[in-house]
């Protein structure tokens, strides 16, 4: 007898790189997404859905080619003679074919918000997926930097609006037209340049992960991380790298005028004088920043230096005078509309990874402390970031469409809530209707009709009721404040036992034997009483 093949039998587990979202994390994403959106619909936004399929062309990023047709994204030809298409890498590069295939139906400037996943065909690692949540907010068809500075508003009201408190962020906010003007007087523009120029924006936007010195090295022959793996460097000389780095330190040059400044002024007799300097000084770069909130006019003095140093830095170069003046005039704006007390700074190391940014950038950084994988002690970082991208719309156009905008990293943000003690990891599953008799089922369900019709969130056991004990270890699982019991004679009496599974737990840990006595965590409350009990214990 021929002996039968071996069932193959799929593996159940997640491919590399993707997660599982379960029950308490999905509502409370979505209960932070629906405060994001009361935000962003309060500023004029309108909500779009678009396609998670766009053709990679659209995307314009990341062109197919023979050696890797899906680099950096998921990617796929239906035939040889189809386009390729791909899963989006972010929400922005599909507002860009969506407002040019429909713009002469949407108004001018175009004001939107969008929320969804997006994914990267990019390598996995630590809190790191290959899928994971954007939210987004745009507005397309406006040139005036106070749309930027808007959208650098905007975010400090969201990061505030969902739970983090003024004091644990700070956006900072930079000019990619400051930085080509810097690129210009190092001999790195033109086309010949290009693969130099996006190593450079790369390696700027790794400063706080690499430092002064991993930057440095990026810039020259490349750098080789613990585990082995060497980073391509951008293969500058001395002068080069001299002038990049200038950029770079911006803010110790900053830092370093304001203190000569306080010095001065000391010397001078000038001591009010000084101590103000003193203050601008140690206002962003102080880590006891959030004693300068507030402080209008120290951020004002800050701001104004760091200015002429990126002015001093970008020599002749147009291009960098007029992203320094851009930066002027959203300092300005934030200064008028009550932003520039330290919540929105001026920061030359911000450039964002993403190629298609031609002016303001800025990224929301949290401040607080929490522990890494490895137990170290490191500050939150980034969740979100964005800026102007006045070419993307315009490839598919041929005409100028200016647009700015910013991306809420959605996973992060909900982890920083978390961390915070903002949400909570457990929050209560249903009140457990237990079944003592199969053939009552019809009255258990009445009960959980009625919790429901009250707003209670409320279910029926449904699996096998011969167990009692299995019911209430169901109910704890699921997270339950409490599990209503009614047998044959409390149906008789019109009477039903409801089981505090909070109470329960806590006295079960904490409690002595009188404790436990003296506070039962069971009592029996009349049928018709039920639903104002609950709401009281609920509450």
């Amino acid at each position: 007898m021929a002996k039968k093949d071996k069932i193959r039998r799929p593996k159940a587990e997640t491919p590399k790189g993707f997660r599982d979202y379960f029950g308490a994390e999905v509502t409370q994403r979505k209960a932070m997404l629906d405060a994001i959106a009361e935000v962003y619909h309060l500023y004029g936004f309108e909500a779009l859905e678009s396609s998670a399929v766009e053709t990679v062309e659209s995307l314009g990023k990341f062109l197919p080619d023979v050696d890797r047709p899906n680099e950096g994204v998921f990617a796929w030809q239906e035939d040889e003679d189809a386009d390729w298409l791909a899963l989006r890498y972010d929400l922005t590069a599909p507002l860009a074919r969506v407002y040019a295939q429909h713009r002469n139906e949407l108004p001018t400037p175009y004001r939107r918000y969008a929320m969804g996943p997006v994914w990267r065909n990019e390598k996995p690692g630590p809190g790191r997926f290959r899928q994971f949540y954007q939210c987004d907010a745009d507005t397309v068809g406006t040139a005036s930097v106070a749309a930027d500075a808007e959208i650098c508003a905007m975010l400090a009201d969201t990061l505030e609006a969902v739970g983090i408190e003024r004091g644990d962020y700070i956006i900072r906010v930079n000019n990619r037209k400051v930085l080509n003007g810097v690129l210009e007087v190092a001999g790195l523009a033109g086309d010949d340049k290009a693969r130099e120029r996006g190593i450079v924006l790369r390696a700027i936007d790794k400063l706080d992960r690499l430092g002064i010195g991993g930057v440095r090295a990026l810039l020259g022959e490349g750098r080789e991380d613990k585990s082995g793996d060497v980073t391509e460097g951008a293969g500058l000389n001395d002068a080069e790298i001299s002038i990049i780095m200038s950029f770079v330190q911006a803010f110790d040059k900053a830092q370093q005028r304001l203190a000569l400044e306080a010095t001065a002024a000391f010397d001078e007799g000038n001591e009010d004088r000084g101590k103000q300097l003193d203050r601008a000084r140690n206002c962003v770069m102080d880590e006891t920043r959030d004693l300068y909130l507030g402080d209008i006019e120290a951020h004002s003095i800050w701001t104004d230096r760091v200015l002429n140093v990126l002015q001093e830095i970008t020599g002749h170069s147009a291009v960098g005078l007029e992203g320094v003046n851009e930066l002027r005039s959203i300092a300005a704006l934030n200064k008028s509309s009550g932003y520039a007390d330290g919540r929105i700074v001026i920061d030359p190391s911000v450039v964002r990874g993403l190629g298609y940014y031609t002016g303001p950038v800025y990224e929301a950084e949290l401040t607080f402390d929490v522990q890494n994988e490895k137990g170290q002690t490191v500050q939150f970082g980034s969740v979100a970031g964005g800026g102007r991208y006045d070419d993307l719309v315009t490839r598919f156009t041929g005409q100028p469409v200016p647009a700015t905008g910013v991306s809420i990293g959605v996973d992060r943000l909900l982890a920083a809530l978390i961390a915070k003690g903002r949400i909570d990891k457990t929050p209560a599953g249903p009140v457990v209707v237990t079944v003592m008799d199969r053939d009552r089922m019809a009255d258990y369900q009445t009960i959980c009709a009625t919790l429901r019709q009250a707003g209670i969130r409320a279910e029926v056991y449904l699996g096998n009721p011969k167990n009692f004990g299995n019911q209430l270890k169901y109910a704890d699982k699921r997270g339950s404040p409490a599990a209503i019991i009614q047998g044959t004679d409390e149906a008789a009496r019109g009477v039903v036992q409801v089981k505090d599974l909070i109470l329960g737990a806590k006295l079960a840990q904490e409690a002595s034997l009188e404790e436990w006595k003296e506070n039962p965590s069971q009592t029996e409350v009349p049928l018709a009483d039920l639903v104002p009990f609950l709401q009281k214990l609920l509450a």
